[in-house]
């Protein structure tokens, strides 16, 4: 046995001695001899022991620290010990093909390869320290008995630079690994224990592998990570702090599996008490700290850090080994303070926000709820940010212990202790400042993966640790003086400054201290920087907000599907106590960048497609070929088939088709079959599709102009009717109808001179009063057909009609594609309520007294079946209707709306319509309506594999069965959204499949089946399943599912079962994922972090949450539109898109705002996207010379308020600001009308009712408010 004594206080040859039992003795004593030798002699030879001991140590620690870090995702471990180590990059991995895609191949053995089906996807960066000299290494969790010495004290470990993206991975904890990287070798199982007894919690995990896993996830909840910093490398230990406590490293004989974690410390049986004020990133384990391990796929959010109390001197320079941070004991704060809100840690390979110091015995980080934080006090887990904290890196406050007989506080909230300010160089006994840990990583463990296809899931976008380019990466906090906060009126943004913000009074949460979606937005924008290829089963897409490249690898792109979780329960029990809706979003048609390949048309001819004999599935890269490649066992229900003999071909060593990548179906995740005559109604090849343009020439229309317009854009548009070649003229036939009281019908037939009207007066019975000569080949007749849209405003001018009819009207136009024998649109353009006497007339039935009422339901639904039979009849021939609406009045949208959205068609409503203001908005939906790629009498089926099953749809369109989705036309903007159910157990190593084939006929009259496939992973822990889940999904099921539910119950019931399942989601992950911490503090799973925040927008939309300035037909008209979104549009319609228009002469796009009134600044302009509408917000104090690039004017007085376009300036400004308005016109399917508001004008109510984070004019709550209110439910759901 030896006494350790620290190294910088203690000479070498006092060390030496004690160490061997041995007492100096000083020159010149009595005793100065030691076996005969001389004084001088002993000097000589302790000096000789000494060089023989400080050898034997190098020898121990080269020894000790062989084996590096485990590399992650298996990438080479590249030597840190070697001169000219760089930083890691961003490099493909090798896919082990040499094709450029990366099908899945069948769901059993093939995905069990030799080599992943892996496409050159996104390498994460090479994990391991920054190179060091060998000399220098510092290995704390090295099994030898020697402590080397420290390196010198100009060395430091190199910093990434600010434009990389750091990535290290875990430390090694077991003694016993190879010292080669393992490629694909199994991943660890992990058993995580948590002990927790008095005033102590014990961690226990496995040993970690050199390399990832190839395998099924693991068995339990994986290894969690501390949410203080980001876990970084074993960096070269620079020379640490004297210190007088002991120090030992754990038993040799604690298990390699379950290798217990004691950094710099003793075991808590041997531990003494450091008489040392540890660093608060220190973590130690005694009896009076509990050591927390925590939840996986979660965030800490505790609000800004303490204001520090002493002026910090110089920036440390040195950096200590990662460890688990230390949570000093703090005292117990008086009581009567509501607890802290906090969430959990982000999980490994899962990107998270910004991980912060976590507070004392809690959960990682908390910001407090109102009325518990005092004036000035910040919890210490966040630096005061000014930019969203995300962004933020983790500032630490050093503090010393308290006594030990106090017990620290459950919260944040709860403690009245003010950690010291930002520190400097460590004093002689001083902590020294650790780097950052890197997201979502815990120290000492590695990455764990679930799935056993293909490489390592990437993680989640948009909930990454500090991107690229953040400042201040592991520098000092900021200094007292700069803890402030800027008067948002001085600046044009409250992000575009270095300063923090201001300190929050302790009856407020800071908004800052809580998620911000802008932030999410931003990470994820820069984390992605590569195409994202779709060949690893399970891995989430880049969020809908970033622009990306999407390279097909045999999954479908992220822009035809969507899902909810990516990770799906292997039960439907763990589903049904996760609460998370396990759906997809659909858009089949969706349209693709230029830099994307369209989906290939696949012609197998007159055998048609290759299909499984059972289940009918479509031949796809998950099928799995044997027998040489005479058979192929489907995917879905394992069913064998034989391959035809046209279709056959020889396998290669690895059982994969030698002609695999020549086959889009084998190779892709979507693609296109050109169907036979056995797939076509009647079996008859159809005819090619007829539009029919149904004009309103009432009194209401004529006089406001819109008749006229009409005609004259018509003229010009019916030369961009959609084609399947831009080369060939377009095959579509159209007609001409208008209205009123009675129906006109028009012979446009080339041959004659002059058009001729038929009138219809019996409504009772519809019918085409002729056949030849109404729907006509635009090319053929078009002089007729311009003398037709030239006379029809003159021929109803004097008109003095106001009665109109509806439902007649539709019946025309489908008598006449029913004579044609074809599919087509009908293009309805209505203007009132149609009150005439005709099937299908409608009463007022406008009554706001119904509102908030058990009876309000019935609002929403149609007033009679008729529309619902007549829906039905047009679905049957594929006669799809789009309306254009035009009310100065109550119109009864719910009941007129019911063919347009049983069809598969579009309501446009244009709400006391004028020509001078709206035309420009009608005529740019009106082009783009007629232009867009469109399907016809189209059918769509949803496979899956066995285990689960498509059991509810989203959308518009019409169903006859449980799994049939009947459109009479599809269009590009379409989405529809499927929910899944279990109907048996899933397997985690097949995972889960799905198979969307659309039917369809093309506009060119081609019979075509679209096929997209996705593969997703199966979980058996509820872990796996909250980490790889995307918010924007499921906002937009959750939304769907509302809208859908104010058919049947009142609104108010709606909105409590959203609050219900979104608090028994976060419930659910606070019991089973989240590691024990006070009930005070609010745990977000990471990657659903923004849920409360995107549900209370849900909650706050006018269909739910009216104010009283809205009608029942814009409720309904919402109602309908929200069915048919992607993904993409529902999350800028429930959270807008708030711009400050700064630095436009730059050329980037500014970075967005959170929507709240206190990020306006009364001298900034910004611009509002809400997917509907634009708004221009003017301040009242912006500078003249802004405003004079922008309007023209250079006084506020003067601006004119309802323009509804820019003016055109030659100007930097004003050319960038048109093209940023003009890009977002382009990126959404209806043109938003621009509106001007200036502030403190009365449309500024307007504008503000899509701040949705601050309080609603109806009465929804604040971001914060409903923060709050959610926290409450899950805490009743809890107890």
């Amino acid at each position: 046995m030896w006494t350790w004594h620290s190294a910088a206080a203690v000479p070498a040859n006092v060390r030496f001695c004690q160490r061997e039992g041995i007492s100096e003795q000083h020159p010149g004593t009595a005793s100065a001899s030691w076996l005969g030798f001389t004084v001088c002699h002993r000097q000589t030879i302790a000096l000789l022991f000494t060089a023989f001991w400080k050898k034997r140590d190098e020898l121990r620690m080269n020894v000790n620290q062989h084996t590096p870090m485990a590399p992650p995702y298996g990438q080479p471990q590249p030597s840190y010990g070697q001169p000219g180590y760089g930083q890691p990059t961003y490099a493909p991995l090798d896919s082990g093909y040499p094709a450029p895609y990366t099908p899945h191949n069948g769901p059993a053995s093939a995905y069990h390869p030799g080599i992943p089906p892996q496409g050159p996807a996104r390498g994460p960066p090479t994990s391991g320290p920054p190179p060091v000299q060998a000399a220098s290494q510092y290995n704390q969790h090295s099994s030898g008995d020697i402590q080397n010495g420290p390196p010198p004290a100009t060395q430091a470990p190199p910093r990434p630079p600010a434009s990389l993206q750091y990535n290290p991975g875990g430390v090694n904890m077991s003694a016993q690994q190879p010292s080669f990287p393992q490629h694909y070798g199994p991943p660890p199982t992990m058993h995580q224990v948590t002990n927790q007894m008095t005033g102590m919690h014990i961690s226990s995990g496995p040993p970690t592998p050199a390399g990832p896993g190839y395998a099924p996830p693991p068995s339990s909840q994986p290894p969690t990570s501390h949410y203080s910093a980001p876990p970084q490398p074993s960096y070269s230990q620079s020379h640490p702090p004297a210190s007088s406590a002991p120090s030992q490293l754990p038993p040799s004989s604690a298990p390699a599996g379950s290798q217990q974690y004691y950094p710099s410390s003793a075991p808590p049986s041997q531990q003494p008490i450091s008489s040392v004020p540890p660093t608060s990133q220190q973590r130690f384990v005694s009896p009076g700290q509990p050591q927390h391990t925590f939840p996986p796929s979660s965030t800490s959010y505790a609000g800004p850090a303490p204001p520090p109390t002493q002026p910090a001197s110089t920036p440390v320079t040195q950096t200590q080994p990662p460890f688990l941070p230390h949570q000093p004991p703090f005292s117990s704060a008086p009581g009567g303070q509501p607890p802290a809100f906090s969430t959990g840690p982000p999980p490994p390979a899962q990107g998270s926000f910004p991980p912060q110091a976590p507070p004392p015995s809690s959960q990682p980080g908390s910001f407090p709820p109102p009325s518990s934080v005092s004036s000035g006090q910040y919890p210490s887990s966040m630096p005061p940010p000014q930019q969203p904290p995300q962004s933020q890196p983790p500032t630490y406050h050093p503090g010393p212990p308290p006594p030990q007989a106090q017990m620290p506080p459950t919260s944040i909230g709860q403690s009245n202790h003010q950690p010291p300010g930002p520190q400097g160089p460590p004093s002689p006994t001083g902590p020294l400042q650790q780097p950052p840990l890197q997201q979502g990583m815990q120290t000492g463990y590695p990455p764990q993966h679930n799935g056993a296809f293909g490489q390592p899931r990437s993680p989640q976008p948009g909930y990454g640790g500090p991107y690229q380019g953040q400042p201040n990466y592991g520098a000092p906090a900021p200094t007292p003086q700069a803890q402030k906060r800027l008067d948002p009126d001085a600046i044009p943004s409250p992000q575009a400054s270095d300063m923090p913000p201001v300190q929050k009074s302790r009856h407020r949460i800071d908004p800052d201290a809580i998620p911000s979606p802008i932030q999410v937005i931003e990470d994820d924008k820069a984390k992605t920087t590569e195409p994202f290829t779709t060949g690893v089963r399970g891995q989430a897409p880049p969020l809908v907000t970033t622009n990306f490249q999407v390279k097909d690898q045999g999954n479908a792109s992220p822009r035809f599907v969507r899902c909810t979780a990516y990770n799906m329960p292997c039960t439907a029990d763990m589903a049904k106590q996760s609460q998370v809706p396990l759906a997809a979003v659909i858009k089949p048609l969706a349209i693709l960048p230029p830099d994307e390949t369209p989906p290939y048309l696949v012609d197998h001819g007159e055998g048609g497609p290759i299909r499984c004999n059972r289940c009918k599935a479509y031949m796809c890269p998950y099928m799995q070929f044997i027998e040489g490649g005479r058979r192929f066992q489907c995917s879905f229900c394992s069913c064998v088939t034989e391959v035809p003999p046209h279709y056959f071909q020889h396998l290669d060593h690895t059982g994969r088709r030698v002609d695999c990548y020549d086959r889009p179906e084998l190779s892709l995740g979507s693609y296109e079959f050109l169907a036979t005559v056995d797939y076509c109604k009647n079996n008859k090849i159809p005819q090619p599709p007829a539009y029919i343009f149904l004009i309103d020439v009432s009194y209401n229309a004529v006089k406001s102009g819109l008749v006229s317009i009409i005609c004259q854009e018509l003229k010009s548009l019916l030369d961009h009717l959609p084609r399947e070649n831009p080369e060939m003229d377009s095959v579509i036939r159209v007609g001409f109808v208008t209205y009123n009281k009675v129906l006109h019908f028009y012979n446009v037939k080339s041959s004659l001179a002059q058009p001729q009207m038929l009138v219809v007066s019996d409504m009772s019975d519809m019918f085409v009063p002729l056949l030849d000569g109404f729907l006509v080949n635009v090319n053929d007749s078009r002089q007729v057909i311009e003398s037709l849209l030239d006379q029809i405003p003159e021929m109803f001018a004097d008109t003095r009609e106001t009665e109109t009819v509806f439902g007649p009207v539709i019946q025309a136009g489908l008598e006449a594609l029913k004579a044609a024998d074809c599919a087509g649109k009908l293009f309805v353009f209505h203007t009132s309520l149609p009150i005439a006497e005709a099937p299908g007339k409608l009463k007022n039935r406008e009554d706001k007294k119904l509102i908030g009422t058990d009876k309000e339901k019935s609002l929403f639904q149609p007033q009679a079946g008729f529309y619902n039979n007549l829906a039905k009849e047009c679905v049957t021939q594929g006669c799809c209707v789009d309306l254009f609406l035009f009310p100065n009045q109550y119109v009864d949208v719910a009941t007129l709306g019911v063919v347009p959205v049983s069809t598969g068609g579009s309501i446009y409503k244009y709400t006391y319509f004028q020509a001078e203001s709206d035309q420009e908005r009608f005529l740019n939906d009106l082009r783009r309506d007629v232009q867009k790629p469109v399907g016809f009498d189209a059918v769509m089926r949803v496979r899956t594999s066995t285990g689960i099953r498509a059991t509810d749809f989203f959308g518009s369109f019409f169903m006859n069965n449980t799994t049939d989705v009947e459109l009479a036309g599809l269009d590009c903007d379409k989405a529809i959204t499927v929910e899944f159910k279990h109907d048996d157990k899933l397997s985690e190593e097949t995972g889960a499949l799905m198979q969307c084939a659309v039917l369809y006929t093309s506009c060119s009259g081609q019979r075509r089946l679209r096929i997209h496939n996705m593969a997703v992973n199966c979980c058996s822990q509820l872990a796996d399943l909250y980490r790889n889940c995307e918010t924007d999904t499921i906002i937009n099921f959750l939304s769907k599912y509302a809208f859908r539910g104010v058919l049947n119950n009142p609104t108010k019931a709606v909105r409590d079962t959203l609050i219900n399942q979104c608090a028994q989601i976060l419930a659910c992950y606070r019991k089973n994922c989240a590691s024990p911490s006070s009930a005070g503090q609010l745990i977000l799973p990471e990657c659903m972090k923004l849920l409360p925040v995107y549900l209370n927008c849900v909650l706050k939309s006018d269909v739910l949450l009216p104010g009283a300035d809205v009608s029942l037909d814009d409720r309904a008209y919402l109602r309908q539109l929200i069915s048919c979104m992607d993904v993409a549009e529902t999350h800028v319609f429930f959270y807008p898109r708030l711009l400050p228009l700064v630095k436009l002469e730059s050329g980037a796009l500014p970075v967005a705002v959170r929507d709240s009134e206190e990020r306006l600044s009364k001298g900034g302009v910004y611009l509002l996207e809400t997917g509907l509408h634009l708004f221009l917000w003017v301040g009242a104090s912006v500078q003249q010379e802004l405003l004079l690039n922008i309007f023209g004017t250079p006084s506020f007085g003067q601006i004119d308020s309802s323009m509804t376009s820019l003016p055109v300036l030659e100007n930097p400004i004003s050319q960038r600001l048109r093209e940023i308005i003009d890009s977002f016109r382009a990126q959404r399917s209806r043109y938003m009308k621009l509106i001007l508001v200036k502030q403190e004008d009365r449309a500024e109510l307007m504008f503000k009712h899509f701040l949705v984070e601050d309080k609603s004019a109806s009465g929804g709550a604040s971001y914060v408010d409903f923060l709050c209110h959610m926290h409450k439910e899950i805490r009743q759901l809890l107890s």
